[in-house]
């Protein structure tokens, strides 16, 4: 007759019983304080999960986004600036350059950013959201703010705009906005994003945060050692546009030419601003390139944003540079808007 098997390899009943007031004993070393310190975090690990989901959810579709303002609401109802924002700028940064400029901008409009879908940047969509939202609100008077890249993309719209729409844009400001790729000065990371973009690979949030670190420490020149740590930590939040519109807008940037809406932007007015110290676009190319091809709409290219930091169209860090070259310009070359009248929907 078979002998029990426990017996065979030596574990009976008493090494069982061993096993388990050894794992008893285990437990205990868990204090009650470690537990509670799992619990929470994993409460908190939960928490941002849901978080950044609802962020992703929402910001899958290109939105207009207000940023109120009581005074411009009453004076200009019919009048608005769109930000359009430029490279990597999540929607809150987008909100927070226009309330930066808010005393100067709000002279002449009511004030909205775009906010790209992180699906990835398509100019016909971002057409769309602009005109509902001039529908919707019933505006006679639109004026446009490129910030970075963001001025290739208003200059498009406005083209589409009154080539679709028959909606005039008044004024176009370019804030160090390259005219083409040959503009963007760090030529290597640029292309190396667009190759990998066209053969299909999507960037890791966790390679592009490495990156934006030490893309920042690099140019220390340009921030201090606040801006590198807000600027690199915002690229690795829920917030951050997506490694994939990210990568649309490098792909944008790559092909985009501008000789395509030379002619097409009417009667609208345009003004280049930047800084000639500027490590991310170069100055003099971009700024002489706009004034040559869009000679008939620039009225002027001359205001520098000098002793701005970082020098490369950073309003938002240094509002007392550029809200007097805004007010400039709007003096110079914008009328006001009428307060009173019919309004004119398109």
């Amino acid at each position: 007759m078979p002998r029990n098997t426990e017996a065979n390899d030596g574990r009976g009943p008493r090494d069982a019983e061993a096993r388990v007031l050894r794992h008893a004993a285990e437990l205990e070393r868990f204090s009650r304080r470690n537990f509670l310190t799992g619990t929470i975090a994993a409460s908190a690990l939960a928490a941002d999960m849901l978080f950044t989901r609802r962020v992703q959810s929402e910001r899958r579709v290109n939105k207009i986004l207000p940023v109120p303002d009581d005074v411009a609401e009453l004076y200009f109802p019919r009048a608005s600036w769109f930000l359009f924002p430029g490279y990597k700028t999540s929607w809150e940064e987008a909100q927070w350059i226009l309330n930066s400029l808010r005393g100067a901008l709000t002279k002449r409009g009511q004030l909205a950013a775009v906010g790209y879908s992180n699906v990835g940047l398509e100019i016909d969509k971002i057409v769309i959201a602009v005109i509902e939202h001039i529908r919707a609100h019933q505006l006679d008077t639109v004026y446009f703010y490129g910030h970075s890249f963001g001025g290739m993309v208003a200059v498009q719209v406005a083209a589409r705009l009154l080539e679709l729409h028959g909606v005039q844009v008044s004024f176009i400001l370019l804030d160090s906005s390259p005219s083409s790729r040959y503009d963007v000065l760090d030529q290597s990371w640029f292309e190396g994003v667009v190759f990998l973009y066209e053969s299909g690979f999507r960037f890791p949030t966790v390679l592009r945060g490495g990156y934006e670190l030490g893309e920042r420490v690099l140019n220390k020149h340009e921030r201090s050692w606040g801006q590198i740590l807000d600027q690199t930590l915002e690229q690795l939040s829920p917030i951050a546009p997506s490694s994939v519109l990210i990568q649309t807008e490098s792909a944008y940037i790559y092909h985009f030419d501008l000789n395509r809406f030379v002619g097409k932007l009417g009667s609208a007015k345009m003004a280049f601003i930047g800084n000639p110290r500027d490590g991310t676009v170069s100055y003099e190319t971009a700024r002489d390139t706009w004034m040559l091809r869009f000679g008939a709409n620039m009225v002027s290219d001359s205001l520098r944003t000098d002793g701005a930091r970082p020098a490369h169209a950073s309003p938002q860090w240094n509002p007392s540079v550029y809200r007097p070259l805004i007010e400039q310009l709007q003096d110079e070359f914008l009328a006001l808007p009428g307060g009173g009248g019919r309004k004119t929907a398109f």
